[in-house]
C-alpha cells in the first residue's frame, strides 16, 4: 500500500522545498476523480443532510480498503473511537441536519484521519493538527498531477501512430453505419434517440458549467485528496514523545539548601526553594479554602434549598454575571492547583500529606461551587425557558466536573499536565459527539411550551429549524393564554400579538412545504421528512393548520 507522499521528514517541509510528486495507489487513482464528482453531485446547491452521510461513508470505505488486514491502527483505541464518532455524527446529520451534528462530523473525520496518519498520537488536538498539516502538504502534490508529463512529444507521436492504424477500421465503421441507417428504420430511430440523449446531456453540462461551479468542483477534489492521500506528519508525534503521563522528580531544578553568608544578596530574582514554595502553597490554599467555604455556605443557604426570586429580583443578572464569574473562579482554582503540583512539590514528603489534603478540599469546594452554578442555570430555565446557551452551560459544567476529577488524579497520582490535557480533550470530543446526537430544538420547544411557563419567547421558537413546526402547530391554540415576547438582537424584549404569531406560524408552515417539495434527495433529512408528514396529516384531518 502506498498512500502517502514520501517527502515529509520529522518536521513540516520547508516552504522553499520542491513540489512533492504524488505516488498514488490504484485505488486512489480511481477514488480521487470519483470522490470529486460525488462531492459535486451531492453538495452543489444542496445543504448538509443525507449527502454528508453518503460522502463520509465513501471516504471511510476507501480509506479502510487501503489499509492492510493487520494494520497497526486497529490496535489504537483512539482510531476506533473516532471512527465510530465519525460514522455516528454523519448519521445524525442525515437524521437531524443540525449544525452541532455537522460540526461533530467534520471535526471527527479530521481527527480520525490524524490518528490514521500517526497511530501513536494521543491528544485529540494533535490528531486534528496532523490532519491539517497533511492536507496542507498534499495540495502542492495534487496540483503537480495536472501538469503535462515529461516527453509529451514522444507520447503524441505514439498516439498519432496508433490513430493512423485505427483510421481504416473507423472509416469502415462509418460506412456501415450510414448503410444501416438507410436500410433499417429501427436502427435509425435508436441512433436518433442516442444522439438526442447525448445532445441533451451536453447541453445540460454546458448550462451548469460556470466559474463558481468549477471552483466548487476543485474544492471537492482538494477535500477528497486531503482525506484519501495522507502525507506523514511526524512533528506532533515527536512533541508527544517527549511528554509523559506522570511527573518525575527532577533534582536539577531543586534549589540548594546550603547556608549562605548573612551579607549575601542575590543580584537577580532567584526561584524559590522547595520549602518556601511549599509554605506559599500552604498559606494560599488555606486562605482561599476559608474564603470559598464562606461563599459556599452562603450559596447553600440561599440557592440550594427553597430559592424563590423576589418580584423585582433581576434573575438575568443573577444568572448571567454570577455564572460567568463563578466559572472563571473555578478555572482559576484549577490553574492554582496545576501550578503548585507541576514539579518537585509532588515529592516533598515532609509536608505533602497536608498540602494534598488542602488541595483536595479546595477541589471539592470548587465542585460544590459548580453545583451552585448549575442551580442558578436551572432557576433561570424554570422561570424563562430553555435555550441553547443554557444547554451549553450544563455541557461546560460536565467538562468542569470531569476536569476537577482529573485534577484530583494529578494531586494523588502525580499525573502530568499532558495527561490532564489528554483526558479532558478526549472528554470534550465525546461531549461534542454526544451533543450531535440530541434533537435539541424539539426538546427546547416542548419544554418551553409547557403550561407553567406564562412568558414565552415565541419569536425564538419561530426562528428554529423546520422540524419544530409540528410542535408549534400542536400548541398554537394555547398562544392566547401566554404572554408572548421576542428578544431582538439588541437585547431588548418586544411584545408579540397572538394573532400575528399564528399568522407567522402559518407562513412558516407554507414556506416549509414549498421548500420540502423543491428539495432534491441529497438534502433530505429524516426529521424534515417526518415533520412534513405530520404537517400533511394535520391538514388532511382538518386541524387548525388548514387555511
Amino acid at each position: 500500500m502506498n498512500h502517502s507522499i514520501p517527502v515529509a521528514g520529522s518536521r513540516f517541509a520547508p516552504t522553499d522545498a520542491p513540489t512533492p510528486q504524488l505516488t498514488l495507489s490504484t485505488i486512489q487513482k480511481v477514488a480521487l476523480p470519483v470522490g470529486a464528482i460525488l462531492f459535486d453531485l451531492l453538495f452543489w446547491h444542496e445543504r448538509a443532510a443525507l449527502n454528508m452521510l453518503l460522502y463520509t461513508l465513501f471516504v471511510v470505505g476507501v480509506v479502510l480498503a487501503q489499509l492492510p488486514r493487520h494494520a497497526l491502527q486497529w490496535r489504537s483505541g483512539y482510531f476506533r473511537l473516532t471512527l465510530a464518532g465519525t460514522v455516528l455524527s454523519a448519521a445524525m446529520v442525515a437524521w437531524y441536519g443540525s449544525g452541532a451534528a455537522l460540526l461533530a462530523c467534520v471535526a471527527s473525520l479530521a481527527v480520525w484521519l490524524g490518528y490514521l496518519n500517526q497511530p501513536h498520537l494521543k491528544l485529540v488536538s494533535n490528531a486534528l493538527f496532523t490532519a491539517i498539516g497533511s492536507a496542507w502538504q498534499m495540495l502542492p502534490g495534487l496540483v503537480s498531477l495536472v501538469r503535462l508529463p515529461d516527453n509529451v512529444g514522444g507520447r503524441v507521436g505514439r498516439a498519432w501512430f496508433y490513430g493512423r492504424l485505427l483510421g481504416v477500421p473507423l472509416l469502415a465503421l462509418g460506412v456501415f453505419h450510414v448503410l444501416f441507417l438507410i436500410a433499417n428504420p429501427v436502427y435509425s430511430q435508436l441512433t436518433s434517440r442516442a444522439l438526442a440523449a447525448v445532445g441533451e446531456w451536453l447541453e445540460m453540462l454546458f448550462e451548469n458549467l460556470s466559474v463558481p461551479h468549477l471552483l466548487f468542483f476543485l474544492l471537492g477534489l482538494a477535500l477528497t485528496g486531503a482525506a484519501l492521500v495522507l502525507v506523514p506528519v511526524h512533528y506532533f508525534t515527536d512533541q508527544e514523545s517527549r511528554l509523559g503521563e506522570f511527573i518525575t522528580r527532577q533534582r536539577d531544578r531543586v534549589a540548594s539548601f546550603a547556608v549562605r553568608r548573612p551579607d549575601f544578596r542575590p543580584r537577580n530574582f532567584r526561584a524559590l526553594d522547595l520549602r518556601k514554595e511549599y509554605l506559599m502553597a500552604l498559606s494560599l490554599l488555606g486562605l482561599v479554602n476559608v474564603l470559598l467555604l464562606v461563599v459556599n455556605v452562603i450559596d447553600i443557604n440561599w440557592i440550594w434549598f427553597g430559592f424563590k426570586p423576589a418580584p423585582n429580583f433581576d434573575l438575568t443578572q443573577f444568572v448571567h454575571e454570577g455564572t460567568y464569574v463563578l466559572i472563571l473562579s473555578i478555572l482559576v482554582a484549577m490553574g492554582i492547583v496545576l501550578w503548585f503540583f507541576r514539579r518537585n512539590l509532588n515529592f516533598y514528603e515532609r509536608g505533602l500529606p497536608v498540602l494534598r489534603g488542602l488541595a483536595t478540599v479546595w477541589v471539592l469546594q470548587n465542585a460544590v461551587l459548580a453545583v451552585s452554578v448549575g442551580l442558578r442555570n436551572y432557576y433561570y430555565i424554570v422561570n424563562t425557558g430553555l435555550a441553547y446557551k443554557r444547554i451549553g452551560v450544563y455541557g461546560f459544567l460536565l467538562l468542569t466536573f470531569f476536569g476537577l476529577v482529573t485534577v484530583l488524579l494529578k494531586i494523588w497520582q502525580h499525573r502530568s499536565a499532558f495527561s490532564l490535557v489528554r483526558l479532558n480533550a478526549l472528554a470534550a470530543y465525546l461531549l461534542m459527539v454526544g451533543l450531535a446526537c440530541g434533537n435539541w430544538e424539539i426538546w427546547i420547544a416542548r419544554y418551553n411550551l409547557r403550561p407553567e411557563l406564562q412568558t414565552l419567547d415565541y419569536g425564538f421558537l419561530l426562528d428554529m429549524p423546520d422540524r419544530v413546526l409540528p410542535e408549534l402547530a400542536a400548541h398554537q391554540q394555547a398562544l392566547t393564554q401566554r404572554h408572548l415576547v421576542h428578544e431582538s438582537y439588541s437585547g431588548t424584549w418586544e411584545k408579540l400579538d397572538p394573532t400575528a404569531a399564528k399568522r407567522r406560524l402559518q407562513e412558516r408552515i407554507q414556506e416549509f412545504k414549498a421548500l420540502q417539495a423543491a428539495r432534491h434527495w441529497p438534502s433530505y433529512t429524516y426529521a424534515d421528512w417526518q415533520a412534513a408528514a405530520q404537517v400533511n396529516k394535520r391538514m388532511n384531518e382538518g386541524s387548525p393548520l388548514r387555511q
